[in-house]
Parts: structure tokens; sequence; C-alpha cells
């Protein structure tokens, strides 16, 4: 069962993490080492400042977040703030908002465009909600102005930043790759042995007020842990019932993510609390966004 949840596992990373977030690891890299943050810095610097409190530098890790998927967001940065191109500070209100889904991996999840354009609005619009909210964290330090007004792309280094951004990014990639084995040949062994039904039952009867039955625990808890093993479990039923629960899944993003942003953090310093707190308020958050939408767009 562990080699046929591991083969799974493989099949996943071969057929869709590696192929989707690799290009952007690589790209994520470029915009860093090649100095195209600070010429964007100066751009964004009208927006990022006044909402969410941060330099225009960290546009980038914005951006990336939002077409990348995770954790390109996460690791855009952590290299910003490892590079000297925002505060501590403003790093970790970055993390706070900017992991998040890809628009592919969501628009498909339901085979139905409506369906898919509506969660990925839920999910966006959370996460800029998350990062308005977030730029009160530490509110007496300012964002870092844009100190390089000369910035410019630096091509006589292209060469090495493109093979320290080709092989750093695939090192990066494998590394979420083991953390999605991991969870998957886990979420196997606890389902087996009957530790996530009998988890899924006590959840069930905490949340019974709510209306939430055993099946639907089980899948939230699926989610908790792996966000795409949650995410592909959410079969029959109301649509906007599993939409609402794709939503929180979404914005939550599951342990397996989690554990890939502790990797890059590494020894950089940086808190995770903000980076927890706002993962659970752009699932909640989501969830509500998600429910008021399908109230204004009624779905078949």
């Amino acid at each position: 069962e562990a080699m046929s949840a591991m083969k799974d596992g493989l099949s996943l990373c071969g057929n869709v993490i590696l192929p989707s977030l690799f290009p952007f690891f690589v790209l994520s890299s470029l915009v860093v080492e090649l100095g195209m943050s600070r010429c964007l810095g100066r751009l964004f610097q009208p927006v990022m400042a006044p909402l969410f409190r941060v330099n225009g530098a960290c546009a980038s890790a914005v951006a990336l977040g939002f077409i990348g998927g995770y954790p390109v967001g996460a690791r855009t940065a952590i290299a910003l703030y490892e590079s000297g191109q925002c505060s501590r500070t403003e790093a970790e209100r970055l993390l706070a908002f900017c992991n998040n889904s890809g628009p592919a991996f969501i628009l498909g999840v339901f085979g139905s465009g409506a369906a898919g354009l509506l969660l990925y609005l839920a999910h966006v619009a959370a996460s800029l909600l998350v990062g308005v909210l977030f730029r009160f964290y530490r509110y007496r330090e300012p964002p870092r102005p844009s100190r390089q007004p000369e910035a410019h792309f630096q091509a006589a280094r292209f060469s090495a930043a493109f093979t320290r951004s080709v092989t750093s990014s695939l090192a990066s990639a494998l590394n979420i790759c083991a953390f999605i084995l991991f969870f998957t040949v886990t979420i196997r062994m606890l389902t087996l042995s009957g530790l996530l039904t009998g988890l899924a039952r006590l959840l069930a009867r905490l949340c019974a007020p709510l209306g939430l039955s055993q099946v639907w625990a089980e899948r939230l808890l699926t989610g908790v842990l792996e966000v795409s093993s949650g995410v592909s479990s959410l079969t029959g039923g109301a649509l906007s019932g599993r939409l609402s629960m794709a939503a929180f899944m979404l914005g939550w993003a599951g342990l397996s993510v989690h554990c890939q942003v502790l990797a890059f953090l590494g020894d950089s310093g940086l808190s995770m609390r903000t980076y927890f707190v706002g993962k659970l308020l752009h699932g909640a958050l989501s969830a509500a966004l998600l429910g008021l939408l399908t109230r204004l767009v009624p779905l078949n």
C-alpha cells in the first residue's frame, strides 16, 4: 500500500507538480537575480506602500504568487529578504498573503469554467484582503523606500544568474516533491489504519450544529494535510458546499505546502507566525466570499 501511494505521488509530481512549478521557480529566481524586482519596485511603489505597507519590489512576489502557484510567492518573498530588497517585517507581511494557488489548478478543479472562475475570484480577493489586514502588522515600521532609482537589468551577470536559477529551482522543486510524496503515503496509511476515519467521526460530532457529516469531515481533514488530495476528494453533494470547502482548502493550502515553505525559510530568521495566521484567515475569507458569490451568481 505504501508503494502504491508512492507511485500515485510520483505520478502527481511528474505530471503536475514539476511541469507547473519548475518554470515559475526559474522565472522567480531570475526576477530577483537580475534586479528586475527593483525595476518593478519603482513602478509599483505608489500601489504597494499604501495598500500593504511594503515597498514596490515586493510586487514581484505578489504577482508570481498569483500566477505560479504554491510556493512560488513565498519563495520569492524569502529571496527578496535574503537579497536585501525588503525588510524582515515586509517579508513577514508578504508571507501572510503572497503564497497562493495558481489559476490553472483552480480553474480546472471542477471541470466547470464558471465554478472555477468564481473559486479563483474568491481566492484572489481573500488573499488581497489578508494583505490589507496585515499592513497593520508592526504598523509603526514603515515600508522600506526604493533605494535604487538607477535599478536596471544586470545583463553582464545573466550567465551566472541563469545557471544558478536553473540548478536552485530544480533543487527547490525536488524538495516540494519530497513533501508531497511523504504526505501522500501518510494520508494513505491514516486512511487504512482507520485513524483518519476516527478523527473525522470526532470532528463531525463536535461540528454537528454546523451540519458537518463524517464524510465531509474526512475530506476536510485530508485537505488540511494535503490540498490537492483534499480538493480531488470533493465529489457528490451540492456544488455550493463543495466549492466553499474547496475555497477553504485552497486558502489554507495544507500542511504539505507549509512544510515546503518551512524548507525555504531555513536560517533566514523570518517568523512563521504571520504566515500561519494569514493562511488560516485566507481559508476562512475564501469560503465566506465564495458563499456570497454563489448567491449572487447561482450555479447549476
